[in-house]
């Protein structure tokens, strides 16, 4: 089995943390992409939405476009309109080649927000969850029409983040609705990255990596601490630095035949984590854990 191996700029550049990074150009972040051994990379802020200019850049740091974030509102939207919003980012995906764009739940969403705290988010069962999984379901269908599959993002401080409520998606949705097995916020939510890799093995078509620091972990208030908060204090960390067994994490993703794009998207502040030297590390971590499972990089 084969896989490719990206990176996310969010470690040298967080668009929802300007404070994080918001000097370091784009050419930084993708020449130190390459450099670290990632040959994939996804969309943050910065690119350029032109598709010529996108690829004349990607092109110029040996460098494929992954995926990339879409904030999504279905849950207080209709079909059509998420239709029209996201159909600007699905043609330029379809034009560089990216394989899939990363649903995000926004609507209501506490996660971009540092007034908010992490338990101050909406819950998935607060909502008509059935018609909730027919219209991503009818959106997911669309992006795949264009060439591109749709994968839906579990994330903290939005409706969709703990394993309860990827049980109610996957149920609710057809198979067109891929998951993203996002490892960092899953342990975060307190969920089994395990359970979910049995449960939803054939439905994952995308996967993010970042490692959990323990101490911090601890220490976070969900009533009185937001996740922009976290994220500064450095609950995150790339794949080799936290609690996280990733050896075990690829031989789960081995036994559900996973191939595609592993991507590390560790948001940390890059004053205190050099990004390079981190990359290094989350890549050398995952290509360890890869070959001895028996996985060809390429």
């Amino acid at each position: 089995m084969k896989v490719r191996l990206g990176m996310s700029p969010i470690s040298w550049t967080n668009d929802d943390l300007p404070e994080l990074g918001g000097d370091t150009s784009l050419e930084t972040c993708l020449r130190e992409t390459r450099e670290a051994g990632f040959t994939g990379t996804e969309l943050g802020g910065k690119f350029p939405r032109d598709k010529e200019a996108l690829k004349k850049i990607l092109d110029q740091f040996d460098l494929s476009l992954v995926s990339g974030w879409y904030s999504g509102t279905l849950l207080n939207n209709s079909i059509n309109d998420e239709k029209r919003r996201i159909q600007g980012q699905l043609s330029l995906f379809k034009e560089v080649g990216a394989e899939v764009i990363v649903y995000g739940e926004t609507f209501k969403t506490v996660q971009n927000k540092k007034s908010k705290t992490l338990n101050s988010r909406p819950r998935l069962e607060d909502f008509d969850y059935k018609e909730y999984g027919k219209r991503l379901s009818e959106l997911a269908d669309y992006c795949a029409d264009s060439g591109v599959e749709l994968t839906l993002h579990h994330h903290m401080g939005t409706a969709v983040q703990d394993e309860k409520e990827i049980d109610i998606i996957m149920h609710e949705t057809r198979d067109s609705v891929g998951l993203l097995l996002d490892t960092g916020h899953l342990v975060f939510a307190g969920g089994d990255i395990n359970r979910v890799i049995n449960n939803y093995g054939s439905r994952i078509n995308h996967v993010h990596t970042k490692d959990i620091r323990a101490p911090i972990l601890s220490i976070i208030d969900k009533d009185k601490e937001s996740f922009l908060d976290s994220v500064l204090k450095g609950v995150f960390t790339v794949p080799g630095d936290g609690l996280i067994d990733y050896e075990g994490v690829i031989r789960k993703l081995s036994a559900v035949r996973y191939e595609g794009w592993i991507v590390i998207e560790a948001e940390q502040d890059p004053i205190k984590a050099n990004p390079l030297m981190y990359a290094k590390k989350g890549y050398a971590e995952l290509e360890h854990a890869l070959q001895n499972v028996g996985y060809e990089i390429y």
